[in-house]
C-alpha cells in the first residue's frame, strides 16, 4: 500500500542544497567541469530561457527529499537564467535537465555510475554525455522512448540540443562551438581576449600613421602649389 503524502507535509520537507560531497575529487576533474559549464554560459549568454548549472542538487519528486542527484554539470532549456540553492523540479514546469555531464574521477564506484545512469534515464534526460579523463574515453546516450541507448561513434557526435561537437585529440575530450571554435579554458579565453586587444592597438597604430602620412603628403603637394582639394 503506497501512502500519499499530504500538501501540509510535503510542505515541511526541507530539501537540503548540498550533499555532503565535493564538487570534484582532483584538478583534473574540477578543470573539466568549469570548461564545460563556463563554455556553455558562453553559448547560451544571450538566451535568457537557458538554465546551466554545475554540481547543483536536482530533485525531481516532490515530497522525496532523498531522491536527487548533482550532476557535474546540466542544461534545464525552458527555464530561466538565475540563481537557485537546487533544481526542485515541480517548481521549474516539471521541466528535467534535458542535458547531463559527468566527469569521472578515480573515487566513483561502478555502483554508483549505474544508480546515476537510471536515475537520468528515469527523470527525463535526454542526452548524457560520461568523460573519463584517465583513460580518455568519452561515452555518451541519447534517449530514444523511456530508454537511453548509447550513442555508437562519440568522435565528431554533434548534441541535437546544444549543437556542440565532441572529439578526442590524443584521448583529450575537445569541445567544438556551432561556429567551430573550441571550448577554451580561462586562461586561454584570457590570452585570445589579450591578443584581440592587442591586435585592435596595432590596427588603431597603422591607422594612425596612414593618416599622418596622408596629412604630411598634403602639406607637402600645397607647399608646391598643388591642391588636391580642388582636383
Amino acid at each position: 500500500m503506497v501512502t500519499q503524502l499530504t500538501s501540509s507535509n510535503q510542505k515541511d520537507i526541507i530539501y537540503p542544497e548540498s550533499d555532503g560531497q565535493p564538487m570534484a575529487d582532483n584538478t583534473k576533474q574540477f578543470e573539466l567541469i568549469v570548461l564545460i559549464k563556463k563554455n556553455l554560459d558562453v553559448l547560451f549568454d544571450n538566451d535568457p530561457n537557458v538554465f546551466v548549472a554545475g554540481d547543483l542538487l536536482w530533485y525531481p519528486v516532490e515530497g522525496n527529499n532523498l531522491i536527487r542527484r548533482a550532476p557535474d554539470v546540466m542544461v534545464a532549456f525552458g527555464r530561466p537564467k538565475g540563481d537557485r540553492g537546487s533544481y526542485l523540479q515541480w517548481r521549474e514546469e516539471n521541466i528535467p535537465p534535458q542535458v547531463v555531464f559527468e566527469i569521472l574521477s578515480p573515487n566513483n564506484r561502478a555502483k554508483e555510475m549505474i544508480a546515476k545512469f537510471k536515475f537520468y534515464e528515469r527523470y527525463g534526460v535526454e542526452e548524457y554525455y560520461l568523460y573519463d579523463p584517465d583513460t580518455g574515453e568519452l561515452t555518451g546516450w541519447l534517449r530514444s522512448g523511456d530508454e537511453l541507448a548509447e550513442i555508437e561513434q562519440m568522435i565528431g557526435w554533434v548534441s541535437p540540443r546544444l549543437s556542440i561537437r565532441f572529439e578526442l585529440s590524443d584521448g583529450e575530450l575537445q569541445i567544438y562551438r556551432p561556429d567551430g571554435g573550441r571550448f577554451l579554458s580561462y586562461v586561454e579565453l584570457a590570452h585570445e581576449q589579450e591578443q584581440a586587444e592587442n591586435r585592435a592597438k596595432q590596427a588603431e597604430a597603422r591607422a594612425e600613421q596612414a593618416e599622418a602620412e596622408l596629412q604630411a603628403l598634403h602639406t607637402l603637394l600645397q607647399e608646391r602649389g598643388i591642391h588636391p582639394d580642388s582636383m
